[in-house]
């Protein structure tokens, strides 16, 4: 019988035969200062790259032209996410090849920080749109860097009983990060060059610990492959067929990453429009979604470490993925037949509470899906594809909807329809509980 005719994920030869530390299926506990390392990464990571992102990215673009700044700003983000979907797992897969003494994963979490935080300052005096749409795409290749990197580290160094409370401390990080980032936009004042500094400034602080504390294990040269690019491109298509719990778990969490971005992408128009905010509460709609987006978030942070700690303790992650999918589709369907501004904060509480908790689970369940350990890296970048690519597509599936098949009510159906699909196919996955 050779390796892949094997069950499940293929075993690691290197692993097989002893292995090296890097490789290695890890059994101790990490420390709560390396934990803390991770999530300041994560939080950083966001603040710096969600203030731009939410407020400084459109004030730049209003700055350069004020008749054409959605176009300008449809521009810029969306070369950047294309740069997002790429850049994730080439990082990754990259930075499962290095051996540097460092280890795997730490030269890339300070180099990412060090190009985003680059870019970012030189944003601030940006003299052209070109050179914007260019800068902020440097950005996102930096965070993206540090994401690929730092997410991998954690199947590399957490044992699988601790996953779900580091999947969730990580998710509470990110959660953070976001309304970090948006305090230090509204800091600011509308000036967003000081804002791009402020958002540096947070990118390089967040990785000090980590660079500090890291343990990273180096993978000696003897373990690497030899590289030919061919072989480098063809191996990002990880085959269903060899490892259906990886096609599984990267298919529900395109799922429901669509189910969530779909319901999120046109909140304001759903609060100005179908709830008729300013009429019926005399509230305006862009306050309304910060309310219900920090509602949101707070159900999030709570319920991602609650969510990732129970996992570990009940050693099951699939019924809580179902659980919390199951929620996430009610929160759209709270928004679908609730029109109300009541609705709108109990559909968005709803919301956090199964998302956060999803966030946390399901990163733990697919870390013991990873087909091998030597890719750690380059397999948790074509994940995030799942995650990116919904970014992508939600505004025009949300678009169709909302002008051509019924309104926001079949939008929210919609998404509660996918997200529950998300929900069904994950007990597809076999080889975890």
């Amino acid at each position: 019988m050779s390796l892949s005719d094997l069950p499940g994920p293929v075993p690691d030869p290197a692993v097989i035969r002893g292995g090296t530390t890097a490789l290695a299926d890890p059994v101790k506990p990490v420390r709560p200062v390396w934990v803390t390392g991770v999530v300041l990464v994560n939080l950083g990571i966001n603040a710096a790259f969600f203030g731009p992102l939410q407020v400084l990215l459109a004030q730049q673009a209003a700055y350069f032209d004020e008749d054409h700044k959605k176009a300008i700003l449809a521009l810029v983000t969306g070369c950047g996410a294309a740069v997002s979907l790429v850049a994730n797992p080439v990082f990754g897969a990259l930075s499962d090849r290095t051996t540097s003494r460092f280890g795997r994963r730490v030269p890339w979490v300070l180099m990412g920080a060090i190009l985003g935080a680059v870019a970012l300052v030189a944003l601030a005096g940006a003299p052209n749109v070109a050179m914007m749409t260019l800068l902020w795409c440097l950005v996102q290749a930096g965070a993206n860097a540090m994401y690929a990197a730092i997410f991998a580290a954690i199947p590399d160094r957490v044992p699988v009983p601790q996953r779900g409370t580091v999947g969730g401390l990580a998710a509470m990080g990110q959660t953070v990060g976001i309304l970090a980032g948006a305090l230090i936009a509204s800091l600011v004042a509308g000036d967003f060059a000081a804002g791009y500094w402020f958002c540096a400034a947070a990118l390089l602080a967040g990785v000090v610990l980590y660079l500090f504390k890291s343990d990273d294990q180096p993978l000696p040269p003897s373990e690497r492959l030899p590289f030919r690019l061919a072989t480098f491109l063809k191996d990002f298509w990880v085959s269903p067929k060899r490892y259906p719990d990886f096609a599984w778990a990267w298919l529900t969490r395109f799922l429901v990453s669509t189910g969530n971005h779909m319901v999120t992408i046109y909140l304001l128009y759903f609060l100005a429009d179908a709830v008729r905010l300013k009429e019926a509460e005399g509230i305006d709609p862009e306050y309304g979604v910060l309310v219900v987006t920090g509602l949101y978030a707070v159900m999030v942070i709570f319920t991602s470490v609650l969510g990732g700690r129970l996992s570990d303790r009940m050693g099951k992650r699939k019924p809580l993925v179902i659980a919390s999918s199951a929620i996430i589709a009610v929160a759209s369907l709270i928004l679908a037949f609730a029109p109300t501004w009541v609705g709108a904060i109990a559909g968005a509480m709803v919301l956090g509470i199964g998302f956060g908790a999803y966030l946390a689970v399901d990163f733990a369940l697919i870390t013991q899906v990873l087909p091998k350990a030597l890719d750690r890296g380059r397999d948790l970048g074509v994940i995030n594809i799942a995650n990116s690519l919904p970014q992508v597509l939600a505004p025009g599936i949300a678009f169709v909807f909302v002008d051509y098949l019924g309104g926001y009510v079949s939008l929210y159906v919609a998404a509660a329809v996918i997200g529950l699909l998300g929900a069904v196919f994950v007990v597809k996955i076999k080889s975890v509980d």
